[in-house]
């Protein structure tokens, strides 16, 4: 816990006014190495403890699902992709936890470019949030993806997500262009768009506080993502 250390300054004469208490600026919290850091995540990932925070998250996302479709106006859901659908775990262990964008991947000594891997369409499910789609699904509620990869991966992650079990309306990759500066910059106006053609959002699921910010979803659920922060 950050201390705040109260400095009260001294009156110099009796008759002199009491000056008001202030506040000095807290020092950071030291940032621990990295071999730590890394730990940390192995420990979080391996002890299962990152599989309960994702199933809980996704089962709170399933009772309003259940909840809310059978009242709905063309019920929808808007799901990310990697860490929320499908894990890169396999390549971010790899790597001892670090995001690497250049090069090849290499699954058994490293490193394993975050990219190359995403194109061999081999990311896992994840099954808490596969279990929320079939549910979805039966319930007749359409589903889309909105994921932060190129457009240069549109057919690779369409075949991995429907070879996991995943079945959606359509999936919106990033443009070529990429001009935005933030996830949220990318992801709100779509879902507006869906909105405007008579989609009632019922939730939102993502790792990133950028997948859920911007409206245009009835309720937002954020699942844990211990290694990595995108705008």
């Amino acid at each position: 816990m950050k201390r705040l250390v109260l400095a009260v300054a001294v009156v110099a004469l009796g008759c002199a006014p009491a000056r008001a208490p202030h506040k000095k600026s807290a020092e950071p919290p030291p940032i621990p190495p990295l071999y730590e850091s890394q730990g940390r995540i192995t420990e979080y990932v391996t002890s299962g403890r990152y599989e309960a925070d994702v199933a809980r998250v996704a089962a709170a996302a399933k009772v309003w699902l259940e909840e809310r479709a059978p009242e709905a106006r063309r019920p929808a859901i808007v799901l990310d992709v990697d860490e929320t659908a499908l894990s890169n775990w396999p390549a971010f262990r790899v790597n001892h936890w670090a995001r690497i964008l250049q090069g090849d991947c290499n699954l058994e000594r490293g490193p394993c470019n975050i990219r190359a891997w995403q194109a061999m369409g081999r990311s896992p499910a994840l099954a808490p949030t596969l279990d929320l789609v079939r549910r979805a699904r039966q319930l007749g509620v359409a589903v889309f993806f909105i994921t932060g990869r190129g457009d240069e991966l549109r057919e690779t992650t369409e075949r991995n997500l429907r070879d996991q079990g995943f079945a959606f309306e359509q999936l919106f990759l990033l443009p070529s262009d990429r001009t935005f500066t933030n996830g949220t910059q990318f992801k709100a106006p779509i879902r507006q768009r869906l909105a405007a053609e008579g989609y009632t959002i019922i939730l939102t699921m993502g790792d990133q506080q950028s997948d859920l910010d911007g409206g245009y979803a009835e309720r937002t659920f954020r699942l844990p993502n211990p290694v990595y922060f995108l705008p």
